[in-house]
């Protein structure tokens, strides 16, 4: 790994990004969409989330529920290299129903846990279960990008969120 101390990554290299890309779909699978142990919080009122694997650090918090705002961080020998910032929620008339706000949690982790050989963010491009189906539009790459997804349950939009991010690189 290319650690250029003045940029911190070196993002120009291949073999980081894909190794970065490989932790980020182990991260995943591993905190929110594999139902992963809660850590401490560092910020009052966030539920906090995180994965480690040698040099690798990754940590999930956000705060809501029926609307709920988060970010994911993953940094590499103790440095930010990477950022992605998501929110949105539960369609407003289903605020209130926490039973099928957890059941449409529950579908979002299994499309969580889909994660494949090109890089994304959040889930595939498109994945059907039964009346459920979700679906992710996607600009950029693990670099830059942004985006939004959303979940239809018997054809309605019911939950919807907007993510951003890519790479950090320090001064």
């Amino acid at each position: 790994m290319a650690l250029r101390p003045e940029l911190g990554l070196d993002f120009m290299d291949e073999n980081l990004l894909n190794q970065l890309h490989k932790f980020l779909r182990e991260a995943s699978k591993a905190t929110y969409a594999g139902d992963g142990a809660k850590v401490e919080p560092w910020r009052k009122g966030f539920k906090e989330l995180e994965y480690r694997d040698g040099d690798w650090y990754y940590r999930d918090s956000y705060t809501g529920f029926f609307q709920s705002w988060g970010q994911e961080v993953v940094w590499h020998k103790d440095k930010p290299v990477w950022n992605s910032l998501y929110g949105g929620g539960m369609a407003e008339k289903f605020h209130g129903d926490r039973d099928f706000a957890k059941q449409t949690f529950e579908f979002l982790k299994k499309v969580l846990r889909q994660k494949e050989s090109e890089f994304q963010p959040r889930g595939p491009e498109k994945l059907t279960e039964g009346d459920w189906e979700y679906k992710c539009n996607m600009e950029g790459d693990i670099k830059n990008f942004k985006g939004s997804e959303k979940i239809l349950y018997k054809g309605e939009v019911v939950f919807t969120h907007d993510f951003i991010g890519g790479v950090v690189i320090s001064k």
